[in-house]
């Protein structure tokens, strides 16, 4: 996790939470610029979520140190995921330039994740231009489509178009309690989703994307990988916060 943190009691708890859960923390900078990052979450009637974020943030101040850069190479990762929110403020596509450049033989996973007022036409086309891998909602499908100058006729009409615009190795369109739409390597298939009672959905995407990811990186089948994403994604969407604790067999 590459990302930074305020000089501050939110900051500690949140790094001590991460080395709990057995995530590396040597790249979690600490900054004086800025308080940890918050976003508060609001969640309807109908179950349709809200985000409202208190910017500048610690992890706007993200920086790719010399240092930094040297110890990213030394770790050699196989894939570098990325968003849209970091870039939105002077300094984020610098420091992932930096990072780019440092891991050249890394894959590139782009979550698209709109959030209102926090990214540009221009923004996500670069962005887009950067990744082997794409990941968007079919809520975002509409708006990725307008901001790409693309025609949204369907999820599978937009995704093949993207994936043959930026030679992606596979475009995944989660669609909630639908499951996901998947184009890999050129196979556009639709994989159920598993019906949970949902507590909340916060970070239900993100699991998606990190299940997704590690089907790839074990060589699984399109299927295979798919059906995990939507089983960790939903499991995720059952408990209430976006970092719920489960067991190995839950997952399988």
């Amino acid at each position: 996790m590459l990302t930074a943190v305020g000089e501050d009691r939110r900051g500690s708890r949140a790094v001590q939470r991460a080395e709990e859960a057995g995530i590396d923390t040597r790249f979690i900078q600490l900054t004086p610029a800025a308080p940890t990052g918050v976003t508060r979450v609001t969640v309807d009637r109908a179950g349709q979520i809200g985000y409202q974020l208190e910017r500048p943030a610690a992890y706007d101040f993200t920086v790719i140190t010399p240092g930094c850069a040297g110890a990213l190479a030394d770790w050699n990762p196989d894939w570098i995921c990325y968003g849209t929110l970091f870039h939105t403020l002077p300094g984020g596509l610098e420091s992932s330039r930096r990072l780019f450049t440092a891991c050249p033989g890394a894959g590139r996973f782009y979550d698209v994740n709109l959030r209102p007022g926090q990214y540009s036409a221009g923004l996500v086309k670069h962005l887009a231009g950067l990744a082997r891998i794409l990941k968007l909602s079919e809520e975002e499908a509409p708006e990725v489509a307008r901001l790409l100058d693309e025609s949204y006729s369907g999820n599978e009409a937009l995704v093949r178009r993207l994936a043959s615009r930026f030679d992606y190795d596979a475009v995944c369109l989660t669609r909630g309690k639908e499951g996901c739409a998947v184009l890999w390597r050129n196979d556009y298939r639709e994989y159920p989703g598993h019906p949970v009672t949902v507590a909340d959905a916060v970070g239900a995407g993100d699991a998606f994307a990190a299940a997704f990811l590690h089907g790839w990186l074990s060589g699984w089948t399109a299927r295979e990988t798919s059906g995990f994403a939507n089983r960790v994604s939903a499991l995720v969407a059952s408990r209430p916060g976006a970092t719920p604790h489960w067991s190995a067999a839950e997952l399988l």
